[in-house]
């Protein structure tokens, strides 16, 4: 049963549009989305839920209709974001006190496993939490009531870099566990280490949805002195941008063989900055 599935999903704005967003994640993978600010990440992960409604389109999780099974599937669902939001000075004694009564199939064992692996203590406050602890509590709370599926928006985001690794590596345990991520972030970088698949929105509209190498296979990176590129090249220049020494630029992998210069392989980071430049164009 596909964790989640996002079918003609649109939603219109003054100044924005969802468009036929559609895509479907994979048991026991992690997905990252991907897109520049105001791209419709956030529009689209507040749909999931409700919190938008959506003009037209489907939503199910696990096979199910959201606003018609809400209550059945927030008891899978956990949602983890990088911008805590619990009360600040009540103890993390109280707050999942309040939180677990909200879970038919809450499991304490699983929660106090939870404490131990991440080195948290119920009576400590959010206030006296790093960053990379308070994402750490919200993951204990998702995975104490069972949940199948982690929606992460912008977990990572202020984390050193330590932090991140550690993080990081906790979701790539999660996967082996059977857990399904579905990973909102900026920083591109983190999915590279971790991803399976890549969902790349631009403008309201899904333009990739791919393994994470067939879409980093697909492209090539290339250093050139524009007056030095014949025409042929020239068109064949994805987003190029200014460097030191001439431009940086995509080209597909196909072309690779008509650049004297040898190409690069790109990373998730130079395709998007790259392909923002030339849809910007």
């Amino acid at each position: 049963m596909t964790p989640l599935e996002v079918v003609g999903l649109n939603k219109a704005y003054p100044a924005f549009r969802l468009t036929d967003v559609s895509f479907a994640l994979e048991k026991g993978k992690i997905t990252g989305f991907i897109g520049r600010n105001g791209a419709g990440k956030s529009t689209t992960i507040k749909s999931l839920f409700n919190l938008v409604h959506p003009d037209s389109g489907e939503i199910r999780f696990f096979g199910l209709d959201y606003e018609g099974h809400e209550r059945e599937i927030k008891q899978r669902v956990g949602y983890v974001s990088g911008a805590f939001a619990y009360y600040g000075k009540k103890k993390l004694r109280a707050i999942t006190s309040v939180t677990k009564a909200f879970y038919s199939n809450w499991d304490d064992a699983a929660y106090k496993d939870c404490l131990h692996r991440f080195a948290l203590d119920e009576n400590k406050t959010p206030e006296q939490l790093s960053a990379g602890m308070k994402v750490k509590y919200a993951l204990a709370l998702a995975l104490s009531h069972g949940a199948e599926l982690l929606i992460l928006d912008e977990p990572t985001s202020g984390l050193d870099p330590v932090s991140r690794e550690d993080l990081l590596e906790l979701f790539l345990d999660l996967c082996d566990a059977g857990k399904t991520i579905f990973f909102s972030t900026h920083i591109t970088s983190d999915l590279d280490k971790c991803a399976d698949r890549i969902v790349y929105i631009q403008n309201g509209r899904i333009v990739a949805d791919d393994t994470l190498e067939g879409f980093v296979d697909a492209y090539r990176l290339v250093q050139a002195d524009p007056k030095k590129l014949t025409q042929e090249q020239t068109e064949k220049l994805i987003g190029p941008r200014r460097a030191k020494h001439g431009v940086t630029a995509l080209i597909r992998a196909q072309d690779a063989d008509s650049f004297a210069r040898p190409s690069e392989k790109a990373d998730l980071e130079q395709i998007m900055v790259h392909l923002e430049k030339e849809e910007a164009e």
